[in-house]
């Protein structure tokens, strides 16, 4: 049997899924990145989360700043209490004393400081500094080296935090247990903070770039989906209990309704009636099994006007737990974001049917659309082991004819049913029509049917026009 390596939580939910369960207690690590990548943020959340669950830290700047502006900048964040400062976090400067003295004046000071507070973390800001003190590269190792055995011995976890952008082969590296570092990228005229894991020496981590956010609570970290849910956390349903779509006449011709935890995409341009079939699919939603709208283009006020309008009344399902509805503009956010938010609702909520209204809006805020796949394979993988019946709606390029078009190819291998909606240019009128281009392991016609919005939604009805003069029409406009 594999022995366990003792964690220690830094309390920053994503970065603790990042590390598999926290750092591992009595190591040591540097943080690394530009000045501004938040790494004095991350050091003080954990710190003061360590503090709050009896922890002792030690934090020693070697920086020429004072500690009371660094207080300054931490008190607009909700981690911060400054009761705890000088019994449980104890803040020391060792500035001059690196200055005027070197650094093994300075490793003295900082034993006699652990053995003093009984610190179970250090933190060491301005590792920088010291490189620069030191007169060879045997130097600086031999200050990391002395500072982590007396650490270790203590039972104490340290960090080395530094602006410079240390490689791989560099001593300070070579020394350490882990280092994470950093960033900042400019996308356009977005600016996404990322964090890394270069080093964990001894100890499962999750790989790769993530992607991270500084807000009023602290840091937050955003653990790529497609990493942390490579394979679902739950197995597959292995029933094909089937549910309704909300349209009794779609039901009718997909063999009785949509399979549990089964995906949907309903494909259409604007105006063809995505949205208004999807909210026909949270109608069926109920308080034992609530449903959950996930927007990004129309505001809750908007969407509850738009279902009164096809008779449901959504306000009265969400004062009784049936319905639970999240907007979020596509202007903000992080892919990844946006996926945690979903999954921890349909957790919080016990939610069963999702809509996310929609795939583009959600896809708008990746800022590396070569991922989309392998995210919302995750995603919709993620909800089906958790009993969740998924509709999307995507929207298409063309107002009219067939062009079809998804955010990533291989979603449609990815999803049970594709649904695709059209408005079709006849010669005297403009209609919609809907055509099932595939439901998973069931027989289905695919001649297309005329969709009709009236009182409760879509009702689809099998039609006899043909669909010629919308290739014809299509042909002319792309000329156009």
């Amino acid at each position: 049997m594999l022995e366990q390596l003792k964690r220690l939580p830094t309390g920053i939910a994503g970065l603790d899924q990042l590390l598999k369960g926290g750092l591992v207690a009595g190591a040591s690590y540097i943080v690394q990145g530009r000045p501004g990548s938040g790494k004095t943020i991350l050091a003080n959340h954990l710190s003061f989360n360590h503090a709050r669950n009896g922890g002792k830290v030690l934090v020693v700047s070697l920086l020429s700043e004072s500690h009371e502006r660094l207080f300054q900048y931490l008190s607009t964040l909700e981690f911060f209490n400054p009761n705890r400062i000088g019994d449980q976090i104890q803040f020391v400067s060792a500035f001059d004393t690196l200055e005027n003295e070197g650094l093994e004046e300075v490793v003295k000071l900082l034993r006699r400081e652990i053995s003093r507070q009984k610190a179970t973390v250090l933190v060491v800001d301005g590792l920088l500094n010291a490189r620069t003190k030191a007169d060879s590269q045997l130097d600086t190792k031999k200050f990391i080296g002395e500072l982590q055995g007396h650490a270790a011995f203590a039972g104490c976890t340290v960090l080395f935090l530094t602006s410079a952008r240390l490689d791989d082969g560099s001593p300070e590296h070579t020394m350490v247990d882990g280092v994470i570092e950093m960033g900042e990228e400019l996308i356009g005229t977005r600016s996404v903070r990322r964090i890394q894991l270069r080093k964990t020496r001894g100890s499962g981590a999750l790989s790769g770039v993530h992607e991270c956010v500084i807000t009023d609570h602290g840091l937050v970290v955003y653990p790529r989906l497609e990493s942390l849910y490579s394979h679902p956390t739950r197995p597959d349903p292995q029933d094909r209990q089937m549910i309704g779509s909300g349209s009794p006449s779609l039901d009718a011709l997909i063999g009785g309704g949509l399979v549990r935890t089964s995906a949907t995409i309903i494909m259409g341009p604007p105006g063809s009636g995505k949205t208004s079939l999807g909210i026909q699919f949270l109608a069926e939603a109920t308080p034992d099994a609530p449903g959950l709208l996930f927007g990004f283009y129309e505001s809750p006020p908007l969407l509850l006007l738009k279902a009164a309008a096809l008779e449901f009344d959504f306000e009265s399902m969400e004062r009784n737990g049936a319905l639970h509805i999240a907007w979020q503009p596509t202007t903000q956010g992080l892919l990844d974001g946006h996926g945690a938010r979903l999954l921890e609702m349909v957790d919080t909520h016990g939610v069963k049917r999702v809509l996310i209204d929609s795939l583009g809006g959600m896809s708008r805020v990746c800022t590396n659309p070569a991922r989309l796949g392998d995210f919302f394979s995750a995603l919709i993988g993620e909800l089906r082991g958790r009993g969740v019946t998924v509709l999307c709606t995507c929207e298409m390029q063309g107002m009219l004819g067939p062009a079809l078009g998804l955010p990533t190819p291989d979603l449609a291998s990815v999803v049970d049913n594709i649904f695709l909606l059209r408005l079709v240019e006849n010669p005297s009128e403009l209609t919609r029509t809907m055509t099932i281009l595939k439901v998973r392991d069931s027989v289905y016609d695919p001649a297309p049917l005329e969709a009709v919005i009236g009182s409760r939604g879509l009702h689809f009805i099998k039609t006899s026009r043909s669909s010629e003069p919308v290739l014809t029409n299509t042909v002319s406009s792309t000329r156009n």
